[in-house]
């Protein structure tokens, strides 16, 4: 029926034939402000966007893209993501379609793919609550593969099987096993201790034999897929990988996060800027396809003839003297060297062991002066982790080992992180001092890096005693205090002045701080040389005195042979050192002499008598 005068007309869900609707659109007139006509359009783009996402596939996925965005996803993202859901529901067979559908638009509208997994992980919530295993299932395949495609952060579904397996029934454990399947793979690339986590988590399930024979013998063909590297899944296919890594935007939302489904994108608002807004989009439509709507069909045609007579024409003087000129373009935002970290982080963090990391890492072709990336990557992926793992200090002795430019970089990583170890927590101040002890046990750094050590009151800090202390304590459990001392006594190392600070000779102040210091941390034995120097410094003190004054004495012999009588000359050197937790020492020195002028002088008295 037509709508009753003075009413606008309402579409609401009914399908209107093409004339009914372009009879609708006459009534409703030109006037694109008004309600009418926006509703109009309003359920035109939802019906679009419906067709649109109902009819893709692997085949058909490239040349839908331009259609869709076509129409005006900013509007209509609602709608977009409503279709979208409530298909994949419906055809769980084409998640990994629609979730390829949704990483391209995500990559120009981070919106939309952020409202997206907002609104799944708000109705998992739901489903898990209800006991709702379909929906619960269907949304957890769509996360897995929005995960695949790196729309959302891994550590999702890494909380969804925590989640799943935290109370675990036959229902939670069978959705666990089938969302490791759709996941796994992409777990295995990027977060390979977890994964472990979780099928030990399974271990311990069937170890337990509290769930069904069926849901057991279901996890023991996870297992079976799992020894194949997840095959027969595949984290993206071949043909629906069409977001390069770097494009990719990916969002990091938690389930103990506060989203907002906001549903009122779903439903018609007017809007008063509409014009304004449409005019908006089709600028952004063609920055993103790459060509106007008023040139895109007419200019084709044109376009092609005129390519064909610049190709045929020969080129001008002045472009072939601008084309002998080559431009060297300098990237000033670092694109690169942020890709070389991340490929070296990635590389580090999914090796087996550190062999294997070592190989890899060694393929990376890393340019001329870049060297220090690796290095400081390895003490900062080992500063990160809880505890000091061993696996960082043999891939970096290995590095040290192989080439001297890494150990190099290696040694310039040491003084770097000394002078800065006031910025880094107790925790990874820990390991980043056991990973340069380790370094120092296996002679990867060479001990000359210790001069840098200055243990004084004035030249260390809460932080830096920490480091020393903790690097000491690790060589000395690694080589016995009698072997850490003999290699701190070698003479080549003492003529060099590599350990001149660490054991300082210059005051008896800094002196006895170091022997406190290396006393309280429990390797006092390497203090001995610095005792026997605190001994012996009074007696090298008072021979100073006396050797000034020998030079004196013989000018001035002359002068006292001349004069008669006797003279006597006496001198007292006292002194004490202590410090607490050692020992105490006192001296005192006195003495007395006669001058050979008046031993002289009473002879030749003794002569005239006679």
């Amino acid at each position: 029926r037509d709508a009753p005068a003075g009413k606008s007309p309402r579409t609401g869900g009914a399908y209107i034939p093409p004339f009914k609707l372009a009879k609708m659109m006459k009534e409703v007139g030109s006037d694109k402000q008004s309600e009418s006509y926006q509703r109009l359009a309003w359920d035109a783009l939802r019906k679009s966007i419906n067709g649109l996402v109902n009819k893709v596939n692997k085949r058909n996925l490239k040349e839908i893209l331009p259609e869709l965005i076509g129409e005006n996803l900013e509007r209509g993202k609602g709608l977009f993501i409503r279709s979208v859901m409530k298909s994949q529901v419906a055809s769980p067979a084409f998640t990994s379609v629609y979730a390829a559908l949704v990483a391209v638009i995500n990559t120009k509208f981070p919106e939309i793919g952020d409202l997206l997994v907002s609104r799944l992980i708000l109705q998992f919530r739901r489903a898990y609550k209800r006991n709702d295993k379909p929906i619960c299932t269907a949304a957890c395949k769509f996360i897995a593969h929005l995960v695949n495609q790196q729309v959302e952060h891994e550590l999702l579904a890494l909380e969804i099987l925590a989640l799943l397996l935290e109370k675990p029934s036959d229902d939670s454990v069978e959705l666990a096993v089938g969302f490791v399947k759709e996941v796994g793979a992409t777990l295995l690339e990027v977060s390979p201790k977890g994964l472990h986590s979780v099928f030990e988590g399974f271990r311990g399930i069937l170890h337990e034999g509290a769930i069904h024979k069926r849901v057991q013998f279901v996890i023991e063909g996870l297992f079976a897929v799992r020894k194949t590297n997840f095959e027969d899944f595949p984290a993206v296919p071949d043909e629906l990988d069409l977001v390069e890594q770097d494009d990719q935007i990916t969002h990091d939302l938690s389930l103990e996060d506060k989203l907002d489904a906001r549903s009122g994108l779903d439903i018609f608002a007017v809007d008063p800027k509409y014009e304004e807004t449409e005019r908006e989009y089709q600028r952004v439509k063609r920055e993103i396809l790459g060509e106007s709507s008023d040139e895109s069909e007419s200019g084709e045609s044109d376009g092609e003839e005129e390519e064909e007579e610049e190709e045929a024409a020969p080129p001008p003087v002045a472009a072939r003297d601008a084309s002998a000129k080559t431009e060297e373009i300098t990237d000033m935002t670092e694109t690169d060297l942020v890709n070389l970290r991340r490929t070296i982080y990635l590389t580090i963090m999914s090796a087996l062991d550190f062999e294997e990391a070592g190989h890899k890492l060694m393929k990376i072709s890393i340019p001329r002066g870049k060297e220090s990336e690796l290095s400081s990557m390895i003490i900062e992926c080992c500063s990160q982790e809880r505890t000091y793992i061993k696996y960082y200090g043999l891939l970096a002795q290995r590095f040290c080992q192989v080439n001297r430019v890494y150990q190099d970089c290696f040694v310039d990583a040491f003084y770097k992180q000394y002078e800065t170890i006031h910025r880094l927590e107790t925790n990874k101040l820990r390991n980043v001092a056991k990973l340069f002890a380790h370094l120092l046990e296996t002679d990867g750094l060479p001990w000359s890096v210790l001069g840098v050590i200055k243990i004084t009151e004035d030249d260390t800090t809460s932080s830096s005693r920490i480091f020393i202390k903790i690097l000491f304590q690790d060589l000395a459990e690694e080589f016995g205090l009698r072997k850490l001392n003999e290699r701190l006594q070698d003479p080549r190392a003492t003529s060099a002045g590599w350990f001149d600070g660490v054991f300082p000779k210059d005051l008896p102040k800094n002196t006895r701080f170091s022997i406190n210091f290396f006393t309280s941390i429990g390797l006092g034995g390497l203090t001995d040389n610095m005792r026997a120097h605190l001994k012996n410094l009074p007696k090298t003190i008072m021979s100073k005195p006396q050797a000034a004054a020998a030079p004196a004495r013989k000018e001035t012999s002359k002068e006292k042979r001349r004069s008669a009588g006797s003279a006597s000359y006496s001198y007292s050197y006292s002194g004490s050192y202590s410090y607490s937790g050692s020992y105490s020492y006192s001296y005192s020195y006195s003495g007395s002499y006669y001058s050979d002028s008046a031993d002289s002088g009473g002879a030749k008295a003794k002569e005239e008598k006679k």
